[in-house]
């Protein structure tokens, strides 16, 4: 059932899905800000966009949390199926959906597991297929005395997934050929790092984390379900604690990092061949920028505590950014990513 009809009879150009802290998450006309449609439920903070297929988990401190799969038919959505996200006490604020087309896998933040599905034939979220609960070990006993899992990335090849392991300063590793078996860590960080959002290249050689609590990024080279540490860089000067997300240009040539808590902004990198990464510049934002995306022409950020999505140019020669002025109006941003 379409929740909201069209703004207008024009069709857009371009397409902006929103993902918030509200009721909803939200299709926008990019070009004119306007809403075209919008899918009811709790705290749609992340979505995984597959073909007509939108898949939005519910972050929710409780037995509620959950992930829904909706379809997006061009002009509103309709929810094709919702599932809990985990055993009760370890499906608590899921904060991240990734999906290779065959699997869903969901970050549970609080619950400090990560949540494997296998879709059906319509690309319905089935019931929960598997459960692993992550570790601890970091030092910060104020944000890492518990478990906690904040991102998957399912590897190029097709043949594992990682994930993120915020408490244990570690990277985890599930084989998925021929079912979801052998998990084990992939990669150990210094102490006190915290990863969050991970990043494979269009190559699929070169792996990219970021690490929340020490403001880091995290440079590996992969092959054959290998990760291979090559360099660390700073991303945030003021050791705010506070680092998000990272996105890559589409021609590779430069990775963004948003940063948070105090000088909010986005880090901007250049990338060698090598997939090595040199700072060259920082654009400041609105407060707390959490989710962003990267297009040839411009960088569209998500920021949660002024209810904006900001709009920056970006130079594809040297990477930088400019602030455009261009703002869309919305209620606690936190995800956006363009849909067909």
């Amino acid at each position: 059932m379409a929740l909201l009809a069209a703004a207008c009879c024009d069709k857009p150009d371009r397409i902006l899905f929103v993902g918030t802290y509200t009721d909803g998450f939200l299709a926008l006309d990019y070009n004119s800000g306007e809403v075209i449609a919008k899918a009811a439920m709790p705290n749609p903070s992340f979505l995984a966009l597959e073909g007509n297929k939108v898949y939005a988990v519910s972050e929710m401190p409780d037995s509620t949390a959950s992930v829904w799969t909706w379809r997006w038919n061009g002009n509103g959505f309709e929810k094709l199926g919702e599932q809990p996200t985990g055993l009760p006490a370890q499906g608590e604020d899921p904060c991240y959906v990734a999906t290779d087309g065959h699997y869903v896998a969901v970050a549970n933040y609080s619950g400090g597991t990560l949540a494997m599905y296998k879709l059906d034939k319509r690309g319905v979220v089935g019931p929960l297929d598997s459960l692993v609960v992550s570790g601890v070990g970091g030092p910060d006993l104020s944000r890492q005395a518990t478990p906690h899992v904040h991102c998957a990335s399912f590897t190029p090849d097709g043949k594992h997934l990682f994930f993120s392991e915020f408490s244990a300063d570690a990277i985890g590793s599930l084989d998925i050929t021929g079912g979801i078996s052998n998990y084990h860590i992939a990669a150990n960080f210094l102490a006190d790092f915290g990863p969050r959002h991970l990043l494979f290249d269009k190559s699929g050689e070169h792996f990219y984390v970021i690490g929340e609590l020490s403001g880091d990024v995290a440079v590996f080279d992969y092959a054959y379900g290998k990760l291979s540490p090559k360099q660390v860089i700073k991303a945030d000067d003021v050791d705010a604690r506070g680092a998000a997300d990272i996105h890559l240009s589409p021609d590779g040539k430069y990775l963004y990092a948003s940063l948070r808590l105090q000088n909010d902004g986005i880090a901007i990198f250049s990338v060698a061949q090598d997939g090595t990464l040199t700072r060259t510049g920082y654009q400041l934002t609105g407060p707390h920028p959490r989710n962003f995306l990267v297009t040839e022409d411009e960088v569209v950020v998500a920021c949660r505590d002024n209810n904006s999505i900001e709009i920056y140019s970006r130079d594809k020669k040297t990477g930088n950014l400019q602030d455009t002025g261009r703002r869309i109006q919305v209620e606690k941003p936190v995800f956006v990513a363009f849909g067909n």
